[in-house]
């Protein structure tokens, strides 16, 4: 299984991407409250993370992929 996280998530393409091409989203990082429940709601699944200025790397589980949408 290959999985994918995604940084600057937005509503969530590189997850649809990533779905529809057999990848496994895993966790996605967004500051934005609007994304944040799009994302959510159409990958129930995926972890959200919240702000990128308050992750812990090492805290976060290890994925083959990450994304941005910056």
């Amino acid at each position: 299984m290959i999985t994918l996280g995604s940084l600057f998530d937005g509503i969530g393409g590189w997850l649809l991407a990533a779905e529809r091409s057999g990848i496994t989203p895993m966790w996605a990082s967004e500051i934005d409250p609007f994304p944040q429940v799009v994302t959510s709601y159409h990958f129930p699944n995926v972890k959200q993370l919240g702000d990128i200025t308050k992750l812990d790397g090492a805290r976060i589980a290890p994925v083959d992929i990450v994304t941005m949408g910056s």
